[in-house]
């Protein structure tokens, strides 16, 4: 998986959009907090880049600043989304982190109505995928490790993977993984 990008030239992003091929999946994800920004893969970039000059970026981080957490019931993971749509939806909410809780610790499927875009629970799915997959980002380390504890109990590879955060939250991220550029 290549970088994840921040770009803030919405205006051109939906010019070139208009121009890549039909049937090319272009995921670009508005940042929640920051109007005009807009956060998306490398493939995603490449496909833009392919209409025009390269796009002007704010900020280049590499994909392993965001960290997720699939789980020991994951399943139907052909209808997986793409790391990249991911994590590039996780930055658009300004995570630091995103766990897979589609199924809890008893191995219920999670119900749940997320109330708006900046909701930490959210529905993301493969396009064409046939299985919704619920996801839970994180904003800063302590709220990931009581949810992380809460939500999957004794299992300690959820709760090591909080505490193993490597930041305490999305401007402490940035700052430590992001390149201006």
């Amino acid at each position: 998986m290549g970088r994840l990008y921040l770009v803030t030239d919405g205006a051109e992003v939906a010019r070139r959009r208009k121009l890549v091929a039909p049937g090319v999946l272009v995921e670009v994800w508005g940042d929640l907090y920051d109007a005009g920004h807009f956060w998306m893969g490398e493939q995603t970039k490449g496909y833009l880049d392919g209409a025009g000059p390269p796009l002007a970026t704010k900020s280049i981080l590499d994909p392993e600043a965001v960290s997720v957490y699939y789980g020991p019931r994951l399943c139907d993971v052909e209808s997986l989304p793409s790391e990249e749509s991911l994590k590039s939806r996780a930055l658009s909410a300004h995570a630091i982190g995103v766990a897979w809780i589609t199924f809890d610790q008893l191995g219920e499927r999670t119900k749940y109505e997320p109330a708006s875009p900046a909701d930490p629970i959210f529905y993301l799915r493969r396009p064409g995928g046939q299985a919704a997959h619920v996801w839970r980002l994180f904003r800063a380390k302590d709220e990931a490790i009581v949810y992380m504890g809460e939500y999957y109990g004794k299992d300690s590879e959820a709760r090591d993977w909080a505490e193993s955060l490597p930041v305490g939250s999305f401007d402490d991220l940035v700052a430590r993984y992001g390149q201006k550029s």
